[in-house]
């Protein structure tokens, strides 16, 4: 894939564009990760957040400057961008040990609800706000206990990628946010036929 910057036409990356093997690598290791995840304490998984949270804004001015050079905005909407990004992760920190289930009395006993994470899901992500976007799926996903297949679009995956490497610093384990870069007609196809993905954010 060769990416480039929109306002000039200069190449700014040449990547190797996932197909189908690539994918169906990408929700193994994440399927594989899943069960380590779900099972990660509430609290631990808020910490992890806070950590990804504060890292988006330790390296916030190197984030606007990806994503304004490969979506071809203007810095100072980028700079604005990943601000949220930050409160975003910041959010579902505190979120994650909130999501409770339901107690309702019925006639004979309690009938009790619990909310469980699904397992590997795909996330697909436009070109127009690639960051913001990616964090509005990825977000609620790991806070809620799943693993995540991140498909950027082709021709704006360069933050994407960035915050995965991101993901790791902050102490996510492997295989928790898998990235795969390719054609929505073929890396995307497969995301949302896969049988192991159980759900698709599009």
């Amino acid at each position: 894939v060769t990416v480039v910057n929109p306002a000039t036409e200069e190449r700014i990356a040449e990547l190797e564009q996932a197909g189908v093997e690539e994918t169906d690598a990408a929700v193994a290791r994440a399927k594989g990760a899943f069960p380590a995840w779900r099972d990660v304490a509430p609290n631990d998984r808020a910490r992890l957040l806070r950590r990804l949270a504060t890292l988006v804004e330790e390296h916030g001015e190197e984030l606007a400057r990806i994503e304004s050079q490969n979506v071809g905005k203007p810095i100072s909407g980028a700079r604005g961008e990943v601000g949220m990004v930050a409160q975003v992760f910041h959010f579902y920190a505190g979120a994650v040990d909130k999501h409770r289930g339901d107690t309702i009395p019925v006639a004979g006993g309690v009938a009790a609800t619990f909310h469980e994470p699904l397992g590997v899901v795909g996330l697909i992500v436009p070109w127009n706000f690639p960051l913001n976007i990616a964090s509005w799926k990825l977000g609620p996903a790991l806070a809620c206990g799943n693993t995540a297949v991140l498909k950027p679009a082709e021709l704006t995956p360069l933050s994407t990628l960035r915050l995965a490497e991101l993901c790791l610093e902050a102490g996510i384990p492997e295989g928790v946010v898998e990235v795969v870069v390719g054609k929505g007609s073929v890396a995307g196809q497969r995301l949302v036929e896969h049988p192991d993905v159980a759900k698709v954010g599009f």
